[in-house]
């Protein structure tokens, strides 16, 4: 492969843009070299500006579920473009889209359309607060909810203990209600709650974790939440901005058969546009305005271009269930093929994965956590994408963030992944 314009395109874009980039992980700082620029996709395949072509195992980072440009979410964008791309007035495409969301999703009565997953995140946080009438949160090390000053915290020292801010211009009066526990202990969120019995408003989670690799729930995780929130009449809130509607049709919720009381949505919901949401029940969605105190707005909240990509989405996905299962049996194909090249090789490895959500991590110990999922080799793992990526694969330029498989990838398609994966390896 050949990079030479992205290259260039890059040394430009970070004269004038912080790092070149308008989203941190796609300047390549985890893997060295240089990002490539992108010129167009379709299907499976992205085609970058030097030419070359890529099988695309990140989707956009979720949404592409379908692949890329797909006809009827094209169609959905020109035919609303045309009769102009925002009113900030309503529109009937934000009620048949949050009908039919909330006819896909169980639990919930009531949803509001945000501008992405940061605000929908930012927004739970706010409404169980204001419900709650407290102010503290819990959230999980290596769990991301967007880049809103509740949730960049990082750990204080000791078991029981208030965080601090991870990122300059978060403040120490936000971190010290933001309390910090490892993902999958259950015991570190019931000493939270044993210390703060009547401050704690809400558990915000990744029901599958996707930001430090995909990590599932162990076994009672989730369970344990749910029920310590019924004990302290905390919520708990579920962050699907990557679950939702790619696990399966109702997200996390339906897969793993746990209710959660504020549920966040994006990548998939926007159908590729900008969109993110939260639903709750009657009861909670009551105290947001207009009709309750919490406040929030966006003047390009339920925007029509966005809600007109989401509602064409939703409706493939409502008719189109067995996706779930196509997108199943490629993603465990791929890791069968992986699992079966790396154990020949004698490298250590573990594979996680839920639906069409994987990663590969190298070390041998499970990763369960942060503090696990830490401990990969990353040489290896640079090694690992720089040699995908010049055969033409495209994964995430990162050994903490999942992979997510679209549907136009045919097994062919995972097959000759794997194919080049052997090649790869080969050179360790």
């Amino acid at each position: 492969m050949r990079y030479e314009r992205s290259s260039k395109l890059f040394h430009e874009a970070k004269k004038i843009i912080p790092g070149g980039v308008n989203s941190p992980v796609r300047a390549f700082k985890s893997v060295g070299g240089t990002p490539i620029f992108i010129e167009k996709a379709k299907g499976a395949k992205l085609y970058d500006e030097d030419g070359n072509i890529y099988l695309d195992f990140i989707s956009s980072w979720g949404p592409m579920i379908f692949g890329h440009a797909y006809q009827p979410i094209i169609e959905a964008v020109n035919n609303q473009a045309v009769k102009g791309t925002s009113y900030g007035i309503p529109t009937i495409l934000e009620t048949k889209i949050a009908s039919l969301a909330l006819n896909m999703i169980p639990n919930m009565d009531k949803i509001r359309f945000v501008n992405s997953g940061t605000e929908a995140c930012m927004s739970a946080i706010r409404l169980a607060r204001g419900v709650t009438n407290r102010e503290k949160i819990i959230k999980f090390k290596g769990c991301y909810h967007g880049h809103s000053d509740s949730f960049l915290i990082q750990a204080g020292s000791g078991a029981i203990t208030f965080g601090s801010p991870s990122s300059p211009g978060v403040t120490k009066g936000t971190a010290k209600d933001t309390l910090l526990a490892e993902y999958n202990n259950l015991e570190d969120v019931s000493n939270f709650f044993s210390e703060y019995p009547e401050d704690i408003a809400a558990i915000i989670v990744e029901p599958v974790a996707g930001n430090m690799g995909c990590i599932p729930p162990v076994k009672g995780f989730l369970e344990g939440l749910r029920t310590l929130c019924n004990q302290f009449d905390s919520l708990l809130i579920f962050d699907e901005v990557m679950t939702g509607f790619r696990l399966a049709k109702g997200g996390a919720q339906e897969l793993l058969g746990i209710k959660a009381d504020i549920t966040t949505y994006g990548k998939v919901l926007g159908g590729g546009l900008p969109v993110g949401a939260f639903a709750a029940s009657n009861e909670i969605m009551q105290f947001l305005a207009p009709e309750g105190p919490v406040y929030q707005a966006g003047t390009l909240s339920g925007n029509p271009i966005a809600m007109a990509a989401g509602y064409a989405m939703l409706k493939e996905l409502d008719t189109n269930q067995d996706i779930f299962n196509r997108l199943d049996e490629k993603t465990k194909c791929l890791e069968e093929g992986f699992r079966r090249i790396l154990k020949k090789k004698n490298i250590p490895f573990q594979i996680n994965r839920l639906g069409s959500m994987f990663s590969l991590h190298f070390t041998k110990e499970p990763v369960i956590d942060f503090k696990s999922s830490a401990k990969g080799n990353n040489n290896f793992f640079n090694r690992y994408f720089h040699g995908m990526l010049d055969e033409g694969i495209y994964l995430p330029p990162s050994a903490f963030e999942s992979y997510f498989l679209n549907d136009a990838l045919s097994m062919e398609d995972v097959e000759f992944t794997i194919s080049k994966f052997k090649k790869v390896i080969s050179t360790f």
